[in-house]
């Protein structure tokens, strides 16, 4: 199967130096859920698929942003003279022999079922079948109407600018989406006029040529509206952001996922779960993140490129980024972990403590008003209130290690690279720079001292 996918457009609308297609929803580029869609389908379908993409625009950007994916070819169209024009350049790309389907990167959220089903009405496109996908709108404006006979059969599309007033009643409307024969598509394109109020070449007239050569056009409408919206301005992008979010709530709570409010939640990547699991409003996930069994998300979290075990409670308002977090620990409120952190089973970590690039073994704990960064934490470590692991030394990072059984004492501050042995404890207000030995107290502090007869400064008069 060949599938050509337009994404040429500057989209003036956006007001925006990014290309249209790169603008993303649900966490990745538009262009790339119509990737996936026309993959899934392809896998659907069994056949290997030819994807072409057309690009004008910011084409080395987009090129730039796709480069990994080595199943795509890129045409460039420059100029852009409009969606016939488009699907012409890249025409010398598709295999005669198979059928043609063309999409659009700006129409991001149509499902693969959708277009199985247009290709099962269309019947066989190799030689002779032409499908188009429509929809019914109860305000059709701004779209190419579809124009039947009596009979129902489909005639031609007419662009709205070019409309007469009974055609622009008319509330089946183009999607812009279509399979046909290639062979004959070709011939079709090459015979495209500009001859209309755009000065354009359209794709929506080779309709007309099908249908002048006798060939049946199956009109198949979309079921649902929403698959086939497109996205010309932030407005519509903010529109189709939340149709996104619906449709990843519905399939959530199918897993039995628990929802505060289906309403209040954004995935921007792979969210994957478990049993019993709870997310509470607010919640952010970005790249991939998996929530084990009974896991339970508090409110106003962002969580990115995470995994969290079974029991864990993550409470609100916490920030987590490449985090692997084991079972039943208890994470926030306030809480940050940063890049490269692991923690294992029964963790603590508590309001505004962050840990950067750090493992914790089972049962440590850092409760409150700590930092800790590389650092190798061993197993029921208690992390004292203020403690500070100084990994940084103005130019370069050091590592510290804690070993089984430590506590260290409030606004401690242990200088990397440091060792603290297993069983240690340090005193409250310590700064320990040297090793630290095993199962023995170390204090390293200022001796107190009282000066009598001071008083404190008072403010000049005047």
């Amino acid at each position: 199967m060949n599938i050509v996918i337009l994404a040429a457009g500057q989209g003036k609308r956006m007001r925006s130096a990014l290309p249209k297609v790169l603008h993303p929803l649900a966490g990745k580029p538009m262009l790339a859920h119509v990737l996936a869609t026309a993959r899934a389908l392809a896998a659907k379908k069994a056949v290997p698929a030819r994807i072409v993409v057309v690009i004008g625009h910011g084409a080395e950007a987009v090129r730039a942003a796709f480069a990994a994916e080595t199943d795509v070819q890129f045409v460039l169209q420059e100029p852009q003279l409009g969606t016939g024009h488009a699907v012409q350049q890249a025409a010398p790309r598709l295999d005669d022999a198979e059928p043609t389907l063309v999409l659009y990167g700006d129409v991001p959220l149509l499902r693969a079922g959708t277009l199985e089903r247009l290709l099962a009405t269309a019947g066989d496109a190799r030689h002779e079948g032409v499908g188009l996908l429509t929809v019914r709108l109860t305000d059709p404006c701004g779209y190419g109407r579809i124009v039947r006979d009596w009979h129902g059969n489909v005639l031609k599309i007419v662009e709205e600018r070019d409309a007469s007033a009974d055609e622009r009643a008319i509330d089946e409307v183009n999607t812009g989406i279509l399979v046909a024969p290639t062979a004959r598509l070709k011939r079709w394109l090459a015979g495209l006029s500009a001859d209309n109020a755009q000065r354009e070449y359209y794709l929506t007239d080779v309709i007309a040529q099908a249908v002048a050569e006798g060939l049946h056009v199956a009109a198949v409408a979309a079921e649902d509206a929403d698959e086939v919206l497109g996205v010309n301005s932030q407005a519509q992008l903010a529109q189709l952001e939340r149709v996104a979010q619906r449709r990843i709530a519905e399939r959530l709570m199918q897993d039995g996922v628990r929802l505060a409010d289906p309403a209040r939640l954004d995935v921007r990547g792979e969210l994957t779960v478990g049993a019993d699991v709870f997310i509470d409003v607010g919640n952010v996930f970005e790249g991939r993140v998996a929530l084990a069994d009974g896991v339970r998300i508090g409110p106003n979290n962002v969580i990115r490129d995470c995994s969290i075990g079974a029991g864990t409670e993550v409470l609100g308002f916490c920030y987590l980024e490449r985090a692997a977090i084991g079972a039943n620990a208890r994470i926030g409120p306030f809480a940050r972990t940063r890049p490269d952190v692991k923690l294992g089973d029964d963790v603590h970590i508590g309001n505004f403590v962050e840990v950067k690039n750090s493992t914790f073994g089972r049962g440590s704990k850092a409760n409150h008003l700590a930092y800790v960064g590389d650092a190798t934490v061993g197993s029921r470590v208690n992390i004292g209130a203020g403690t500070v692991v100084a990994n940084y030394d103005g130019a370069n990072k050091h590592h510290t290690v804690i070993e089984d059984d430590v506590h260290t004492g409030s606004n401690s501050v242990l200088v990397a690279p440091i060792t603290v042995g297993a069983g240690a404890t340090v005193g409250a207000g310590s700064t320990v720079s040297r090793q630290v030995p095993a199962g023995k107290l170390t204090v390293a502090r200022a001796r107190q001292t009282t000066i009598e007869g001071w008083k404190r400064p008072t403010k000049k008069s005047g």
